[in-house]
């Protein structure tokens, strides 16, 4: 498992918040259409049939596994990063990082202006705790071994 240090982590955030954003549109997008669908296949069963753009509803279709796959793609390059996309919908990523002799996991959710919270793996997000000097500590002796 890849560890980061704060400051490794932090750098990250630009890239990491983009590739969230491109998911969190892709997922949108993927919802609306697919509200879209269910709202026609409501009408067609509360009219007892109907006229159907099959075209349309292809299209639609396709349009919904286009989504798919670009908010698949883009978790996929967070996850290759190695970090962990805990929560899609939040925009909640944790990172791995080694804290004496146990791995913890850096927090953050997008809109937030830095990582400031880690956790242990066992307490998730509730577990949250701020941010402290043994974290600071580490970058300024030359980070960790990975």
């Amino acid at each position: 498992m890849k560890t980061f240090t704060l400051e490794e982590a932090q750098a990250l955030l630009p890239l990491l918040e983009s590739l969230l954003k491109r998911a969190i549109e892709a997922k949108h997008a993927a919802q609306a259409a697919e509200a879209e669908l269910n709202e026609l296949s409501r009408r067609i069963h509360f009219t007892g049939g109907m006229k159907v753009d099959v075209t349309g509803v292809a299209r639609m279709r396709a349009e919904i596994e286009s989504h798919v796959k670009r908010m698949r793609e883009s978790v996929a390059e967070i996850e290759t990063i190695g970090v962990q996309v805990k929560d899609l919908d939040t925009g909640l990523l944790d990172f791995p990082c080694r804290l004496d002799d146990e791995i913890v996991l850096l927090c953050w959710r997008m809109g937030e202006p830095a990582i400031e919270h880690w956790h242990t793996m066992e307490a998730g997000f509730q577990g949250r705790q701020p941010v402290d000097a043994r974290f600071r500590r580490r970058a300024a002796s030359g980070g960790r071994p990975n």
